[in-house]
């Protein structure tokens, strides 16, 4: 892939283990990032800091992609398809602001896509769909033992249960799309 070409996507659909594990295994991303955004408190939040929910940060993941392979409105289908977007600053088990479902955007060409996005959605679930817009602020990394966690820990418990689904309704609704 040409990394001059490439371009990024900055989403949050509950905890971050589960929207990594569902792009690394999409065609035309070159990396998948988990870390924190969305949030007030100054300087780098931890882990357990976000998890108190008094941040406001959201668990999201940054996804590097070559739009020649994979185009923006695809990453957002693909994020809407993959994770409830009709639960309030919940998935699954998983509750409070920092598992809110989000798409942040970086420019304005993203913010127009992810609109048009999040209109046709409408169509495909009962309730109403909750997902934010927001424009993109500091982005913090994750701490390291989050990167690439399914991939480390597939045999875990959370992995086979709430994961391994995912995956499994990725493979179902975007075959063509994947690796």
């Amino acid at each position: 892939m040409d990394s001059n070409k490439l371009e990024v996507a900055t989403v949050g659909g509950g905890c971050f283990w589960c929207t990594e594990a569902v792009f690394q295994e999409v065609k035309g991303i070159h990396s998948v990032v988990s870390g924190y955004t969305g949030g007030t408190a100054p300087g780098r939040p931890t882990y357990r800091e976000i998890c108190s929910g008094l941040t406001g940060h959201a668990e999201v993941v940054q996804v590097t992609f070559d739009p020649t392979i994979i185009s923006y409105e695809d990453i957002l289908i693909i994020f809407m398809t993959t994770h409830d977007p009709t639960t309030l600053n919940r998935q699954g088990a998983d509750t409070g602001t920092q598992y809110r479902s989000v798409i942040y955007y970086h420019n304005h060409e993203q913010k127009k896509i992810a609109q048009v996005v999040l209109s046709e959605m409408k169509a495909v679930y009962e309730d109403p769909i909750v997902t934010e817009l927001t424009p993109l602020g500091i982005f913090y990394d994750a701490e390291e033992y989050h990167q690439d966690y399914y991939k480390n820990n597939s045999e875990q418990g959370y992995c086979q249960v709430v994961i391994n689904p995912k995956l499994a309704k990725l493979r179902k609704l975007h075959a063509e799309k994947l690796l």
